[in-house]
């Protein structure tokens, strides 16, 4: 499921494109966490994920990709509303990591949506 979406005031183009995670940090109880997640909406500066912790804008989280096993710190820069699955938080990578993804977000829109694999 990988869908190009356009916005002209952003860094990177964003795409519908889910992989496996594993996130770590400190929840919004000042718990230190460790979870499986999925992200839902990816760039080549960070992502649109999917938690069951929940957790404070402006957190550090340190994310590592399952299948690479690369980690990659990352700053909370938008919380969604608490729901029964759990939290959508936006990321924000300290630097930016357009391979992370699995993705090249340099390539056309077409071939970018074409190369990926879905997890």
């Amino acid at each position: 499921m990988n869908e190009a979406i356009q916005s002209s005031a952003r860094r990177s183009r964003r795409l519908l494109h889910k992989v496996r995670l594993k996130a770590h940090g400190r929840s919004h109880s000042g718990k230190k966490f460790r979870e499986v997640c999925e992200s839902v909406v990816v760039s080549a500066h960070g992502g649109l994920l999917q938690v069951s912790n929940e957790v404070d804008n402006g957190e550090m989280i340190v994310l590592e990709n399952l299948l690479t096993q690369e980690e990659l710190e990352c700053r909370v820069v938008f919380v969604g509303e608490l729901q029964d699955a759990g939290q959508r938080i936006g990321v924000e990578f300290l630097t930016p990591a357009p391979h992370f993804w699995g993705i090249d977000f340099e390539a056309s829109p077409t071939a970018a949506n074409q190369s990926p694999q879905s997890y």
